[in-house]
């Protein structure tokens, strides 16, 4: 049977993130991958680097930590996602006040989520990144700290999972891609895995 990305076959592609929802992303493109988690990096980023570009960086950060040799056939996934608010970039919580900071400070009002991905291969690294802008209503303290204590957030940039109770009570509309919002902007993804 034909397969859109039969292209990609021989590669050992490796999905080099722990994220369960980049697996369940990567998974709706019917491709076999592996995950490994094996090369964290520092994820460190240079002072005065601009909101929009740390994604791509941290993306590009993680590929080039794997180690890969010029005759191997793999194919490396990385990926990173920031959530923006005021020039501000929103990583992950470190615990329920900072989640609950964060939430405070994006309810009622529109953020950006820019998602950086790099593909590596022994030929080459392409970085790229998506950005979506998300809206939320506005969310009272209550709400909020329903949200955080039952879905314990701090896993997520920004304190949120848009597929989560507060993406269906709490946001009022999205330009750009719902699956970058979850971390992965898998059309995008897709369109360039046929070019390899």
């Amino acid at each position: 049977m034909f397969h859109p990305l039969e292209n990609i076959k021989d590669y050992d592609v490796i999905l080099a993130s722990g994220s369960p929802r980049r697996r369940e992303l990567l998974g709706m493109l019917d491709i076999d991958f592996r995950v490994d988690t094996s090369h964290p990096v520092d994820e460190t980023v240079p002072a005065g680097l601009p909101a929009e570009e740390v994604a791509p960086y941290l993306s590009r950060l993680k590929a080039e930590a794997y180690p890969l040799s010029a005759d191997e056939k793999k194919l490396v996934i990385t990926a990173d996602t920031v959530v923006i608010i005021d020039g501000e970039v929103l990583g992950k919580p470190v615990d329920e006040a900072d989640a609950r900071r964060m939430l405070g400070c994006l309810q009622g009002r529109t953020q950006k989520v820019i998602t950086g991905v790099t593909v590596r291969t022994a030929k080459g690294m392409t970085t790229f990144s998506a950005l979506s802008e998300v809206e939320f209503a506005p969310l009272t303290e209550h709400e909020i700290a329903y949200y955080v204590d039952k879905y314990r957030p701090f896993d997520k940039a920004g304190a949120y999972g848009i597929q989560e109770w507060i993406g269906a009570a709490g946001i009022k509309g999205i330009t750009g891609s719902f699956y970058n919002v979850m971390g992965l902007p898998v059309q995008r993804l897709y369109s360039h895995l046929k070019s390899i």
